[in-house]
């Protein structure tokens, strides 16, 4: 995945968060960008968005919980579950909407 297309699929993901909670505050933190409903307060974040050298990563505190029906979550730890999006095809085809619809209401 070139830079191009790494830098698009975050603005979509941004877009489709920004469209469910619209006073998101994106922390630049971690390598990436924390996702939190309200600013400066880390007790309401949700995930994270973080490109890495082949993909870009959906992360979803709370991941454990959320409903998978296509078992597109991946991960093994006690909370956070992440979506890898290799195109930009793969946000629409990974449902990466019902993930952030899950994440903002399970906050």
């Amino acid at each position: 995945m070139d830079e191009t297309i790494k830098a698009q699929a975050i603005e979509i993901i941004k877009n489709i968060v920004l469209k469910n909670a619209p006073n998101t505050n994106f922390r630049e933190m971690y390598g990436g960008l924390v996702i939190e409903l309200e600013k400066d307060n880390p007790k309401s974040r949700v995930g994270g968005i973080y490109a890495y050298k082949d993909y870009v990563s959906l992360e979803l505190a709370k991941g454990i919980s959320f409903d998978d029906p296509d078992c597109v979550l991946e991960g093994s730890g006690k909370f956070r579950r992440h979506v890898k999006l290799h195109s930009l095809s793969d946000i629409e085809d990974k449902n990466c909407q019902m993930f952030v619809d899950q994440a903002v209401q399970s906050n």
